[in-house]
Parts: C-alpha cells; structure tokens; sequence
C-alpha cells in the first residue's frame, strides 16, 4: 500500500512537471506571436530561441484551450460527487478558535469537524485518506484569535496557506439572519490572474454543486490581495426587490504559500507559489488580480 501510494505521488508530481513546462513554452510563444504581429522587438529572454519557437508557431492551430491550470488527479471528481470536507484546529486550542471551528463547519455542507486532541498531522492526514476525506482543514490562532487557516487537498494537494485577519463570530454581527444549509452559490470577485484562478479553484471546489433555487450565498472578493469572505442569505419581496441577510462569519484571507504536496510532507513538497514580503516591490505588486 505504501509504495502503491509513493509510485501515484511521483506520477502526479511528473505530470505536474510536464504540465508547467508545457506552459512555459505556451507563454513565450505567445509573446512571439503578439511581438511579430505588433511589429515590435522581439523580448530579450526570447531572442535565442526565438528562430525554433517560430517553426513550432506554424504547427499550431485554434482549435485547442491552450494548457490545461490543473492536473487531473487534483480535482477530476470535481462536480461529479460532493467534496467531503474535514475541520480540525490546532493543539490546545482555546473556546474562541473551537467555536471558530464550529462556525466553519455550518459554512461547508456536510463538513465534519473533529477536535484536535493528541493527534499529530501524519496521524490525521492518514486517516483521512482512509475515509475517502477530499480535503482538510486546519484552523490555528495566536493568543486566542484565529490567524491562519491550512486548505489540504487530498490525496496529493495541493495545500494552501492563508492568514486570517478581522474574523468577526456571528454572534458579534447585528440582525443576524437565520443560517441556512442549502448549498451556496459561490461569487468570486477580481482574482483574475493566474495564481488567483488557482485560489479560487482551491476554495471553489470545497463547496458541493448548488441547486437552482438555492437562497444562499457565500462572496469571496479581492481587494489588494486580501480575500474577503462574507455569508448571505436572500429572499425575494416582490419581482424587483430582494432582501439581504448577513449570517456570518466574516473574515479576511490572503494566501502565502501553495505546497504542491499534503500537509504531512510540507518540510519535502515543492513549492508551488510563496509570498515574499519583504522583497521592494512587494508592497506594489498585486498577485491575485491582473492590473
């Protein structure tokens, strides 16, 4: 079972590696042909190469969606059966992050949460793997206030990091509305550029398919890279006006890093994306929105 296991990791890591390279070649023959067309100079990273890449231009056609942002085994099921959803803290944890936890699990339906205890991270990982469990969830705090928030993807990842910021409960937010457990329909606002598509595919595909007349609704807007999440619910008061309930949580998340890994391989998986925050355009730069 084990090298069962290891033999489908190193081929989904393969794929993962030909995939990208495959879009890097994509990328610069793109910047070739807008170069020739436009009648500009060619750029400088492509100069050398730019006589093969030229000759593969002629082999190409529309027909084809470019590649794939994706690999298969990540979220093939996507769609096809409902994700099964897996809420855990960290050590510990105080009554603030428990009930934290317990809001969460109300946000993804049919999530289910489990207390910490003295389990570590491989034990966990395991035995979600063993249930069929599509993704983990692990919720931390400093000083009793949640700060981070860990999305793996099971069986290979990814996993993604996030740090949360202005988390308000529910009971702290005014005229609170009656939380529903219909699926929700998912908005996703300005995550427009690559890394962002991938976010939002990490987030997307927690939630399970929603119906039609669904009155939930769960927004994830980007502003300067930080991900607001805001939770509603809507009814209609006639056919021109619509009432909206806020039932919480609220929160902000601004992803750091992306493993292409699992949880209990975080110190050996390659990285695929990391903030760096300390570099002098960093505070320009905006990685989840095309400017």
């Amino acid at each position: 079972m084990l090298r069962r296991q290891a033999r489908m990791r190193r081929e989904y890591l393969y794929r993962k590696a030909q995939e990208d390279k495959l879009r890097r070649i994509e990328e610069k023959k793109l910047k070739l042909q807008s170069a020739l067309d436009e009648n500009k100079l060619i750029p400088t990273e492509l100069r050398r190469e730019a006589l093969e890449l030229q000759k593969s231009l002629e082999y190409d056609d529309e027909g084809g969606e470019g590649v794939s942002s994706q690999v298969d085994d990540e979220y093939r099921w996507a769609g096809v059966e409902d994700p099964k959803v897996m809420i855990t803290t960290s050590r510990d944890p105080s009554s603030k992050l428990k009930q934290f936890a317990k809001e969460l699990k109300l946000i993804f339906p049919g999530s289910q949460r489990m207390n910490r205890g003295k389990h570590d991270i491989e034990a966990l990982v395991t035995a979600c793997k063993a249930n069929a469990v599509t993704d983990l969830i692990v919720v931390h705090e400093h000083r009793g206030v949640p700060d981070g928030l860990v999305v793996c993807h099971l069986p290979f990842g990814p996993t993604a990091y996030f740090a949360l910021s202005n988390v308000v409960m529910r009971h702290d937010i005014p005229r609170l509305g009656t939380m529903s457990e219909a699926h929700p329909h998912l908005i996703f606002h300005n995550l427009t550029s690559r890394l962002g598509q991938r976010v939002s595919s990490i987030l997307k595909y927690l939630f399970p398919v929603p119906k039609d007349d669904s009155k939930r609704v769960i927004t994830f807007a980007n502003q300067d890279d930080y991900i607001s999440f805001r939770h509603h619910v809507y009814k209609k008061v006639d056919h021109k006006n619509v009432e909206l309930s806020e039932v919480g949580p609220r929160f902000e998340i601004k992803p750091y890093q992306i493993k292409l890994g699992t949880l209990e391989n975080e110190r050996t998986s390659e990285t695929e994306w990391c903030w760096h925050p300390f570099t002098n355009t960093a505070k320009k730069k905006r990685y989840l929105s095309v400017e």
